[in-house]
């Protein structure tokens, strides 16, 4: 073993915005996407607006949008899992079936007039459950479908893709349902399904090889859990997710009834609503870059939520219908704003390996956070009424921003790019993969002088190795010779503590490096495998 280094990253000229659309296979997959997208967003605006004509309380209708979150809450991080196991591919279009089966019951019981709010509800559901499945999938196909310099924009050209869906979905999706009403804007998000499920049968991607240490479902939950326990930095940035996400929730969960009941409006006029959100929120995203320069990630989503609380504040006073579509422009902005601050810095705390697992945990916490909001603000709004609730949220909204920047975010910018410095472990090819768990020990001498200093910077190592597969992490002392110390980490098999050596990360090689610097002797650390009979 050598001392790591960590790898320079070399210079290259920028990506253009639209480079990846150069790609056939990415371009392609975009556009159907958006379409797809853009469906949705039709069948959200009719069943947002159906439940509104089912039922009139407050608390019946926000359940409609804690049904299409609630599932994502409760399956999103199996889905990650999944997500990195299986043929994506393939499992894409096993979900956009499923999701093309939901429009359709839904199309056929709002023709015959048999919708009822329970049906809508178990419906959402299931909408809401192939959501929960398709996300991590989704977002992990990207890097096999661009180069890596282009893998940056591809992620900027989703985000632009979804809020043109955004935009153009609902409004058209209001259209329809006040022209033909909610049976023939379902049939419209169906034949989107069928696009999709079209673009993803005539995509054939690169046979890959066998992996002899592919994970299994139960190890590979495990170790994304293990990670996400030991990641201090990303719990931060849920922590600040689910506070903000809670709080705007009030936005999305009583729209529908803002709408109908403070400002009179039509199902047209909802469709409007909605597609003002999309086109504040492609503003915000042209305006994201000029902002970044300005303001760090804790400025961002201070602004992001002082600009939610006035827009809720200012809907609460029953504005003119022009100025709460201009509103409802700042509110796409804010939204945006936030929701890709956030995005951007858990993608950015998150190595390859275990990024469909982590983006799941997030998204976990994300819809976790807009479910439990619903429920909670329809809850209140049945109590209160419609503009005290607003009120009352935008004053959580705009509090909860000023305390949440106690706990700041992090900066994003250490390298996760795997080291691979670490060599093949002795007996690598000779041991059975299922054997273990295994006890690693890597021995130091630490002058006394340099001991706090070693410590600290070890503590810090350890929360890496937990992160890469450690089950368990101590550091020992020889009773009979001080500055001898031991590091002992648990690995639950020989499989596990090789795909660690795949795992390490080249910010784990910068600490390591420090770690070795204080060690003493001419010879580097002592390292040694035992394997439990």
């Amino acid at each position: 073993m050598t001392e790591p280094q960590a790898r320079a990253d070399s210079s290259e000229a920028p990506v253009g915005a639209l480079e990846p659309l150069r790609e056939r296979v990415f371009a392609t997959l975009w556009v159907a996407t958006v379409l797809g997208n853009t469906g949705s967003f039709m069948r959200d605006v009719a069943s947002s607006w159906m439940a509104t004509d089912l039922s009139a309380n407050p608390a019946a209708v926000a359940a409609v949008q804690a049904a299409a979150a609630l599932p994502v809450f409760l399956f999103a991080i199996p889905a990650g899992v999944l997500s990195d196991i299986l043929d994506r591919r393939r499992f894409l279009i096993a979900v956009q079936i499923l999701l093309a089966a939901v429009s359709a019951m839904l199309m056929l019981l709002s023709a015959n007039a048999s919708l009822r709010l329970e049906s809508l509800l178990a419906l959402t559901f299931i909408g809401g459950l192939g959501a929960a499945l398709m996300g991590p999938a989704w977002l992990s196909i990207v890097p096999t479908l661009v180069s890596g310099r282009q893998l940056r924009a591809a992620v900027a050209l989703n985000s632009l893709g979804v809020n043109i869906s955004r935009a153009i979905g609902p409004a058209a999706g209001g259209a329809l349902l006040a022209a033909f009403g909610a049976a023939v804007t379902y049939g419209v998000d169906l034949l989107s399904y069928a696009l999709v499920i079209s673009a993803l049968l005539w995509w054939r991607p690169s046979p890959t090889a066998p992996d002899p240490l592919a994970e299994q479902f139960i190890g590979a939950l495990q170790a994304g859990l293990r990670f996400t326990l030991a990641q201090t930095a990303l719990h931060r940035v849920l922590l600040r997710a689910a506070v903000f996400f809670a709080s705007a929730s009030a936005a999305w969960a009583l729209l529908p009834l803002v709408a109908r009941q403070l400002l009179q409006g039509s199902a047209g006029f909802y469709g409007l609503m909605l597609g003002a959100v999309g086109l504040g929120a492609i503003l915000g995203a042209l305006a994201l870059p000029r902002l970044r320069h300005v303001l760090a990630p804790d400025g961002l989503m201070l602004l992001a939520a002082l600009l939610s609380a006035a827009v809720l504040a200012t809907l609460a006073m029953r504005p003119p219908q022009g100025l709460a579509l201009l509103m409802l422009l700042v509110l796409g902005l804010a939204w945006i704003v936030a929701l890709t601050t956030l995005n951007a810095l858990t993608q950015s705390i998150l190595p390859d390996w275990v990024r469909g697992r982590g983006l799941s945990v997030y998204l976990t916490v994300f819809n976790g956070a807009l479910a439990a909001g619903s429920l909670g603000w329809g809850a209140v709004a049945q109590a209160l009424g419609l503009p005290a609730t607003l009120l009352l949220a935008a004053v959580v909204l705009a509090l909860s921003a000023v305390v949440m920047r106690r706990w700041p975010l992090p900066s994003g910018e250490v390298s996760l790019a795997a080291s691979q410095h670490w060599p093949a472990p002795p007996g690598a090819s000779e041991l059975a993969l299922q054997r273990g768990p295994v006890l690693v020990q890597v021995e130091y001498q630490v002058l006394p002088a340099d001991r706090a200093a070693f410590v600290d910077v070890l503590n810090s190592l350890s929360i890496q190795r937990r992160s890469d597969g450690a089950s368990a992490w101590g550091v020992y002392e020889d009773s009979a010779n001080p500055q001898r110390l031991v590091e002992c980490f648990w690995v639950s098999s020989w499989a596990e503590h090789l795909r660690q050596h795949q795992r390490v990360s080249q910010a784990s090689a910068v600490l390591q490096g420090r770690v070795w610097q204080l060690h003493q002797g001419p010879n580097p650390p002592k390292v040694c495998h035992l394997i439990s009979l």
